[in-house]
């Protein structure tokens, strides 16, 4: 007996090489399956050039979500670090595959490191996150806020419009971008979005049948690490556009936290982290957030909002 699962998605190549990717794997765990792909434009496709906002948090993933819970589709596939820290109503993530190297890159025509790059060298990026660590770093950039998927992104920088180009390592290697340079940033110079790297299987709470068929894809670890990480961005109240972020890893039985807010000039920033049991990474990524915005994050992250970083 042939069974069937539809499986919401964005359009874009990353998003199509995810959904395909998922896809794949469900076809080798269930040879008697048949996976229907179905292609949502989201809010966040309607309207890509426009600078996203602090307002703008689960612009990709809302109509998505939608259409789950109006019974149109069995499953989404998402990048974790573009889903809100909480679930609307009727939804849970049923599964949390490995995680892929979550670092950012830079990428340049002629391959240069952060530090190679021109002094008011003009470099791309759609993230305040970034923003506020690469200014950090060097104060004379000229950020540029980038839209777009990927390959449009990259063609920007191949026309000489930018200098540089900060991306996730993730997506350039999953689309196999080979043909621009690039240098991986060290998380100690810039700190990975909240579950980047990381995919997310979302299905509804009362299908059982199909949150039974992608168990198959969890990876406990990612979970662990990725939930951790949520919970400190859910703590904080920043939201996925926040110039904030909590990257924590697995060391044994033990998982290491580390966290920072900034402001959007580089100027300021609060750094901190924490580490303990695995089983107690949610809680320690909490008490991380409760005590950074006992020393002032809320601050930074209210100038953020409004875009006064002065």
């Amino acid at each position: 007996m042939t069974l069937q699962l539809v499986l919401g998605t964005r359009g874009s190549p990353l998003a199509l090489w995810q959904a395909r990717h998922i896809a794949g794997r469900l076809r080798e765990a269930h040879p008697d399956l048949e996976v229907e792909e179905r292609i949502i434009r989201t809010e966040g496709d309607t309207a890509p050039i426009r600078p996203l906002e602090a307002g703008d948090r689960g612009i990709f993933v809302k109509r998505i979500e939608q259409a789950m819970i109006a019974g149109e589709i069995d499953i989404a596939v998402h990048s974790l670090k573009d889903l809100p820290t909480r679930q609307p109503d009727g939804l849970r993530l049923a599964a949390i595959p490995r995680r892929h190297d979550p670092r950012d890159v830079l990428l340049t025509i002629d391959g240069v490191g952060l530090d190679g790059l021109r002094p008011g060298a003009r470099v791309g990026t759609g993230s305040p996150r970034r923003r506020t660590q690469l200014l950090a770093l060097r104060a004379d950039l000229e950020m540029v806020a980038v839209r777009g998927n990927v390959d449009t992104r990259v063609r920007r920088l191949l026309a000489g419009d930018l200098d540089g180009l900060v991306l996730a390592l993730a997506g350039i290697e999953r689309l196999g971008i080979d043909h621009v340079g690039r240098v991986t940033l060290d998380v100690a110079r810039c700190l990975p979005a909240v579950g980047q790297g990381a995919l997310a299987v979302e299905a509804r709470c009362d299908d059982e049948a199909t949150i039974a068929r992608v168990a198959c894809l969890e990876h406990a670890a990612t979970r662990s690490a990725v939930e951790a990480e949520r919970a400190f961005l859910r703590r904080l109240g920043g939201g996925c556009l926040a110039p904030a972020s909590c990257f924590a890893r697995l060391e044994g039985e033990r998982i290491r936290l580390d966290a920072f807010v900034g402001d959007l000039r580089g100027q300021r920033s609060l750094r901190d982290g924490d580490w303990g049991p695995i089983d107690r990474g949610r809680q320690l990524a909490e008490g991380l957030a409760a005590r950074m915005l006992s020393a002032g994050a809320e601050a930074l992250l209210a100038a953020a909002r409004v875009g006064d970083d002065g």
